[in-house]
């Protein structure tokens, strides 16, 4: 009975991941979470008592998933520049995964203070993972560095996925370089 209901409950975040991809926050509702998985609605009450709770639970699932992916191609650079390069692009390469497209939509979504906090946390997290190599390139104020650089990646990730003029591998090759180089560009 309890595999079963693991089973459900995978298929309703799997469904919740669908419908924010596909429509953004407004198109995760119970009644659409019930027709994904076939689910009546009042079984889905059973799992989630709010919307903010399937988000809350899906950042809980895959926010960790794609940092540790984040995480990795940083460990892989063997410099501090690479390792700023690394998580420029590993970021902007996670676009079109459908977990990563969810988060952002939730990012940008209606949350309880509580669901804002704990993604709040979560970035927070991914930010301090560049910190360091920020550091290490003799960055006066690395904390500050990171977080505006966040704010770069950010940007990318929205242009890229507004299907901006610009093809994708441009907006990254621009982003990588406005990290490393500033403004003034490679």
């Amino acid at each position: 009975m309890a595999e079963h209901r693991t089973m459900q409950r995978a298929a309703l975040l799997d469904a919740a991941r669908s419908l924010l991809s596909e429509g953004g926050t407004e198109a995760l509702t119970f009644p659409a979470l019930a027709q994904h998985t076939g689910l009546a609605r009042s079984s889905v009450y059973e799992y989630f008592r709010s919307r903010a709770a399937v988000v809350e639970e899906l950042c809980a699932v895959d926010f960790p998933v794609w940092a540790a992916e984040v995480e990795s191609a940083m460990a892989d650079a063997g410099t501090p520049e690479g390792k700023v390069e690394a998580y420029v692009r590993r970021q902007l390469a996670l676009v079109g995964d459908r977990r990563h497209r969810a988060v952002v939509a939730i990012s940008a979504g209606e949350l309880d203070a509580g669901a804002r906090e704990r993604i709040r946390a979560a970035h927070g997290g991914l930010i301090a993972m560049v910190v360091e190599a920020l550091s290490d390139l003799g960055h006066e104020q690395p904390r500050l560095a990171a977080m505006l650089l966040q704010g770069v990646v950010d940007a990318s990730v929205r242009r890229i996925e507004l299907g901006a003029a610009e093809d994708p591998s441009q907006i990254a090759e621009a982003a990588v370089s406005m990290a490393l180089h500033g403004v003034r560009g490679g």
